[in-house]
């Protein structure tokens, strides 16, 4: 969850008190990795689940401070807009009948929550992007009362220096301008961390990145964004124009973008916080007191504070993070590609299967990124996130072939494996992967029912698409609160 700033007015001795902050902050986490200073007993996973509010008509609902308060959680956080909500999911080992009892709390938690939501007229929705926003929802009033994203909205357009143009192509082009940030509100994603050991973090990346593509192949869930039919995956370009600090120029002079799939695999950790010292300017130039080299050489585990607020702003699609808990440090992968939804089932299983796959892939002898390259993992990404299931992926041995096909010939069999080595229950692995199976068998995943389902509307009531959205939107909660997986779901309201 995104860490809290106070209001502020940055100058430029701010700016450069803070980069000389991270490159501190730098030096000492290369110290630490080199002498070994990590928590590495027992590897935990966690999940966060982004969601949105609607009210009784399917329509975005400003109100989540509101339901916040009617929660009383901690476990629950605002996010960007004022119609998105935010669950962080305590960590835990992935072993035995762990993945049945995280599924099982997952449902408590939104359960209670949704109950808690409809003292105030709200419900929740785990969904890529909600279908009924509008323009009209996206104004900077839209922004959460929490003035980090006050401050990172104009911290943006401060550096961007003019409007943000949304281009997006598809079935039915969009092309807008925005003044504010809060079009990347409208991307609701799940987050998978996993906490790995220092020399094996690298490993571990490079596996998440190459299979981002099929990860979102099988999970496309935002189809619609501002009544138009998009990408499958339409979070994926979104996110990435949303927050984008470079005007045109500098996109032509190659400077990177901060929502970033990065340009090339690593050999450590320190390799991505390098590149991010290096590449990208503060947006948040926020100082602590913490004298890092005096922590550490007092024995005890410095914060860097000003390392981890700057990579919090640099939006990769797998984002290295750095954590101290009950006074020793870690390391996590945090996996950002997928949407949320359609149900916690669906949820939980493309949890298993990148949980099983990551396992396998980090530890081959001859690994996948030695076969395929960088830039054909970022190609596959962006064709899954355009025409999901049935996008067309490459894979070292088999060539370019249609991403159910890759799932069912390759990498299925890769996650039980893997989740073998987990010691995952056997009748869990079997349900979870099972459900991963049967969507690729269907060729059905969130974004083709929703986009099927108002088909379908559309030619029952007429071109009306408000209306159809709004339909569909209702239908889709329904089936959401049954659990079952989505590729089960009848077309239709």
């Amino acid at each position: 969850m995104g860490r809290d700033v106070s209001a502020a007015t940055i100058s430029g001795m701010d700016r450069r008190r803070y980069r000389e902050k991270v490159r501190r902050d730098l030096d000492v986490l290369a110290r630490m990795l080199r002498e070994s200073q990590f928590d590495f007993e027992r590897p935990h996973i966690g999940v966060e689940i982004e969601l949105n509010l609607i009210d009784a008509a399917g329509d975005p609902l400003m109100r989540n401070a509101d339901v916040l308060k009617a929660i009383a959680d901690p476990a629950w956080d605002t996010e960007l807009g004022q119609f998105n909500l935010e669950i962080n999911i305590p960590p835990r080992e992935l072993g035995g009948h762990n993945a049945h009892e995280l599924e099982q709390e997952v449902r408590d938690h939104l359960n209670n929550a949704g109950a808690h939501a409809a003292e105030v007229g709200a419900e929740l929705v785990t969904i890529g992007i909600l279908p009924t926003l509008r323009r009209a929802d996206i104004g900077e009033e839209t922004l959460s009362a929490n003035n980090r994203y006050k401050l990172l909205n104009d911290e943006i357009f401060a550096a961007r220096g003019e409007e943000i143009r949304i281009a997006i192509d598809g079935p039915e082009p969009l092309s807008l301008h925005t003044d504010t940030i809060t079009p990347e509100a409208a991307c609701t994603s799940v987050q998978f961390h996993i906490q790995v050991s220092p020399d094996r973090f690298g490993a571990h990346w490079n596996a998440a990145q190459a299979i981002a593509g099929p990860q979102v192949a099988l999970a496309a869930n935002a189809p619609f964004l501002f009544g138009h039919r998009l990408w499958r995956e339409t979070r994926i370009p979104l996110f990435e124009q949303s927050t984008d600090t470079r005007p045109e120029e500098l996109k032509a002079q190659g400077v990177r973008p901060r929502v970033w799939f990065g340009e090339r695999w690593i050999t450590s950790v320190f390799d991505l916080f390098e590149e991010n010292t290096r590449f990208f300017p503060a947006l948040l130039p926020i100082c602590e007191d913490e004298d890092p080299e005096a922590v550490l050489d007092g024995g005890g585990t410095p914060e860097l504070p000003e390392l981890a607020l700057h990579n919090g702003t640099i939006y990769r699609w797998n984002r290295p993070i750095y954590a101290v808990v009950d006074g020793r440090p870690h390391l996590r992968v945090e996996n950002r590609v997928l949407p949320a939804g359609p149900t916690v089932a669906d949820t939980v299983a493309n949890g298993a299967f990148y949980y099983g796959l990551l396992r396998v892939l980090a530890e081959e002898e001859r690994p996948v990124w030695s076969r395929m390259s960088f830039a054909t993992a970022r190609e596959n990404l962006l064709r899954a996130a355009r025409d999901g299931i049935d996008a067309r992926l490459y894979w070292p041995g088999l060539g370019e072939v249609p991403a159910a096909e890759l799932v069912l010939r390759r990498l299925l069999p890769l996650a039980h494996e893997g989740l073998d080595r987990w010691g995952v229950e056997p009748s869990r692995r079997d349900r979870l992967l099972g459900i991963i199976e049967g969507r690729c068998l269907a060729g059905r995943t969130g974004a083709d029912w929703q986009t099927a389902t108002v088909e379908a509307i559309e030619e029952r009531i007429g071109p009306r698409r408000p209306d159809a959205l709004r339909a569909m939107v209702r239908s889709y909660v329904g089936h959401m609160n049954t659990n079952e997986p989505v590729h089960t779901w009848p077309i239709g309201p």
